[in-house]
């Protein structure tokens, strides 16, 4: 009954004019950067996070969650029509939903796609409305030294499921973190690694590592790599699946959707590990294997299911705890950050109209993208089919303007620049950048919590393996590094990620 009455708060918040409006711009903005091929929802937020700021907190976090599934969604349109994976999670889409648009069938293969996107984004909004308040009450019980050792755990977890080499991965969040220590510390105020530039000494802006890493690397790497665009050039028509397809499809939406509803909690790559997780289930399961890679609709409907579902649940953690299991829930904490919001237990019981607000405007997108996305697929054909020496610059200069008006400051755009170029080094290097973001999000929350655990016991280090939570936290976090680290789990790895 209570769930029911908290549900009812939520859709009160976001049904009102602006929340439904900002829904539904979201939604559209991230479909259309999203549609773009190798930009996908990490770089579109990072992006697009500067158009939030002047909003109020419950409509810039409802605007961002549009953002983050239009991506998402516009990734599996591109896999489809153009055979280049929006996003990393729709690599396996690509497989078989290309393969039925050249069959005369990416009608049916983009209805399945929002149908089962829709089916699994409504059951992993309940799964987030039923296990909030209980993982709230558990999270309320956390000291200082349960969330050090939580957070130590998900950093942990970004390295064992980080796609390159594990040493990699370990590097890439020390960076992470020695950037989040830039600036004035909050205790002493002493300045720490500033140089003298005083822009720095309020630290470095989450907005130009963001913006830099994920927005413009990325921009930077597709324009060095030529991406010749197999695009189906036919009339797309009769977008309505057949009724044998709705039978091929339906158990592999059930199934992709409780999959990617338990993945998606997990830290790390939630919806990549549920995308790739689905595809080989349905595969497994089906009664003539040969058919997958063929344009097979379960490859479809099971994917894009699972990495839905996975994109919804792993707001879990983030709302509950307030640690971020995957790059881009590290956005929404910089988003909440910059908005006064401190994320964890706290928002649940202090603010609830913003938690349940997000959770029903879940719903409400989701319904948004089949009803919009659909009849306008001839014009995501057309934005296609424009050049990308022509696309790029243009979104470059708009990412300039909004990144120089958080400050009205020129340092801003010279330090977001500086990071695009770190970060398509670390692109051509092979270096995985979201663990870094991991480490630069969690990073001051880490020193925190750090600091109060060593206030509390007195100095005594020894609290996070005394203390029962905490210490079975980090005996599991120094289990799966070791295993992460052993060669013969490690070629294992290199194996599955190949795959």
């Amino acid at each position: 009954m209570e769930l029911l009455q908290n549900l009812a708060l939520g859709f009160g918040v976001a049904v009102t004019p602006l929340n439904l409006g900002l829904c539904l711009l979201g939604a559209l903005v991230g479909t259309l950067v999203g549609v773009l091929p190798g930009i996908g929802p990490l770089a579109t937020i990072a992006m697009l996070l500067p158009i939030t700021f002047g909003l109020p907190p419950v409509g810039a976090l409802i605007m961002l969650a549009g953002i983050y599934y239009g991506a998402m969604y516009g990734g599996s349109t591109t896999a489809i029509l153009v055979n280049l994976p929006g996003e990393s999670a729709s690599v396996v889409t690509t497989l078989d939903g290309h393969q039925m648009a050249k069959q005369g069938r990416a009608g049916p293969a983009l209805a399945i796609a929002a149908l089962g996107s829709f089916f699994a984004g409504c059951v992993a909004t309940v799964v987030v409305a039923i296990l909030g308040k209980p993982l709230t009450a558990v999270a309320l019980k956390f000291g200082p030294a349960e969330y050090f050792s939580l957070m130590v755990l998900g950093l942990v977890f970004a390295v064992v499921l980080a796609k390159d080499s594990v040493p990699k991965a370990i590097a890439m969040i020390l960076f992470g973190l020695l950037l989040s220590m830039v600036g004035t510390d909050i205790e002493t105020g002493q300045t720490r690694m500033t140089f003298d530039v005083i822009e720095l000494s309020d630290g470095i802006g989450f907005v130009a590592v963001a913006m830099g890493i994920f927005g413009f690397a990325e921009i930077m790497r597709n324009l060095w790599v030529s991406q010749d665009r197999d695009l189906v050039q036919q009339k797309i028509t009769g977008l309505m699946p057949t009724k044998k397809d709705l039978l091929e499809a339906t158990p592999a939406v059930i199934r992709g959707t409780l999959l990617g509803s338990l993945l998606g909690i997990l830290p790390g790559g939630g919806t990549i590990l549920a995308a790739f997780g689905s595809y080989t289930l349905e595969k497994k399961l089906a009664k003539d294997p040969r058919r997958f890679g063929r344009g097979a609709i379960e490859g479809v409907a099971g994917p894009e299911s699972a990495n839905n579902a996975a994109s919804q649940t792993s707001f879990i953690p983030l709302l509950t705890l307030g640690i971020p299991p995957n790059a881009v829930m590290a956005l929404m904490v910089g988003a909440m950050t910059i908005h006064g919001i401190v994320p964890g237990p706290q928002v649940m019981t202090k603010q609830p109209e913003l938690f349940w607000g997000l959770i029903a405007s879940m719903w409400i997108g989701n319904l948004m993208l089949v009803v919009i996305n659909l009849p306008l697929v001839g014009l995501w054909v057309r934005l296609l089919r424009v050049p990308y020496r022509l696309l790029f610059p243009m979104i470059l200069v708009f990412c300039c303007i909004g990144v120089y008006s958080l400050n009205n400051t020129p340092f801003d755009v010279v330090l977001t620049a500086l990071f695009a170029l770190i970060g398509y080094w670390l692109l051509k290097h092979n270096f995985e950048p979201a663990p870094m973001l991991l480490g630069f999000v969690l990073g001051p929350l880490m020193e925190e919590n750090l600091r109060r655990a060593m206030l509390l016991s007195r100095g005594d280090a020894t609290v996070f393996f005394t203390r029962p939570i905490s210490a079975v936290i980090m005996v599991l976090s120094i289990f799966l590094l070791i295993v992460a680290l052993l060669p013969m789990i490690r070629k294992r790895r290199e194996e599955v990620f190949v795959e």
